[in-house]
């Protein structure tokens, strides 16, 4: 992620996509932190945050996080709302159970959204996660291997428009 990310995050954590995720909109300053706070994450040892970029023809479109900072591991992703609707943010979690069940072996990974966005609770089951219940109004889910080893042929995805924005 460089400088030039700055901008396309503005787009990204605007009013409309961060309504149900309790905070503001991004403002400048605090895009200009995170895309510091991105590539110190790239080289920390050990890594607790790996970001993939949702990019389509070199347009950012959203972000999908693999946080290790958790007793769980766990996911999230934001998208332009623009892009909502387009499978993007289910490819973004797919590519990321490719790290996260593959490299770095996890037995299982987490995630959860608001109660009242139906829509991510699609995108959590269409990528593979398990309703496991409720929590301060948030449904949660998981996603384990058996036996704690991953299939080695992560799931199909539609099309290349997933790159790492902090390498693995």
């Amino acid at each position: 992620m460089g400088p030039g990310d700055a901008e396309a995050l503005l787009r990204i954590y605007s009013a409309k996509s961060t309504k149900y995720l309790g905070r503001a909109p991004m403002d400048a300053a605090e895009a200009r932190s995170y895309v510091r706070d991105a590539a110190a994450s790239a080289v920390q040892s050990p890594r607790t945050l790996y970001l993939l970029g949702l990019d389509v023809d070199g347009d950012l479109l959203g972000i999908v996080k693999l946080h290790r900072d958790r007793p769980v591991a766990a996911i999230s992703y934001i998208l332009r709302a623009d892009a909502w609707g387009r499978g993007y943010a289910t490819e973004g979690v797919r590519k990321i159970f490719a790290l996260a069940f593959g490299r770095l072996g996890l037995p299982e990974v987490r995630a959860k959204h608001h109660q009242d966005n139906p829509a991510s609770g699609r995108v959590l089951r269409k990528a593979g996660f398990v309703p496991t219940g409720e929590h301060a109004g948030f449904m949660t889910y998981a996603i384990r291997i058996p036996g704690g080893r991953a299939d080695p042929r992560p799931a199909p995805l539609r099309s290349p428009c997933v790159t790492m924005l902090s390498s693995p």
